[in-house]
C-alpha cells in the first residue's frame, strides 16, 4: 500500500486539582475555545469539547506521529497557564492523570452528544462514578486508591 490511512480518535477526560469545581460558568466556554485552538495548534484535530466545573471531556482525532503522553502534557500546561494569565485564577490547576480511551469512527457521533450534555449527565453521577464506568467498559484495571 503505496500511503498511510489512519483514523485515531480519542475521547481524552481529565479533571482540576483534588476535583475542585474551579472551572466557572462564566468562563467556560472561553476554555474549550482555547483547549480547541490548542489541539489544532499541536497538530490535532477537535470533534468536541464539553464538561462541568471539575473536569472536562475532548474528542480529538490525533496524526501516527503524536505521542499521547506528549500531547497531553503540553494541552495541560498550555491551558493552565492560560487560566492564569487570561483568567487570573492563580490557584487553578489541573489533576496529574488523565483518562483516554480509543473511540471508534462510528460511535464518534454518540461520544459527541455525550461530551456535549455533560452539565445534564452530572446531575445524577459524580465525575468519579463516570470515570469508573469508563475504566470498567474499556477493560481498564485500576486501583480505588489511584482515582483519587
Amino acid at each position: 500500500m503505496p500511503s498511510t490511512f489512519l483514523a485515531l480518535h480519542y475521547h481524552i477526560v481529565f479533571s482540576t486539582k483534588d476535583r475542585a469545581p474551579l472551572i466557572d460558568a462564566a468562563w467556560r466556554e472561553r476554555l474549550y475555545e482555547y483547549l480547541g485552538g490548542t489541539v489544532n495548534g499541536l497538530g490535532g484535530f477537535t470533534q468536541g469539547i464539553g464538561g462541568v466545573a471539575d473536569h472536562v471531556h475532548l474528542l480529538v482525532g490525533l496524526k501516527a506521529t503524536h505521542c499521547l503522553a506528549d500531547f497531553m502534557r503540553e494541552l495541560k500546561k498550555a491551558s493552565s497557564v492560560w487560566v492564569h494569565e487570561e483568567i487570573k485564577f492563580g490557584a487553578f490547576a489541573w489533576q496529574e492523570g488523565y483518562g483516554a480511551f480509543t473511540v471508534s469512527p462510528t460511535a464518534r457521533a454518540s461520544v459527541r452528544r455525550y461530551i456535549a450534555n455533560q452539565e445534564e449527565h452530572h446531575r445524577t453521577k459524580t465525575f468519579r462514578e463516570e470515570l469508573v464506568e469508563f475504566l470498567v467498559k474499556a477493560g481498564v484495571a485500576f486501583e480505588d486508591r489511584y482515582l483519587d
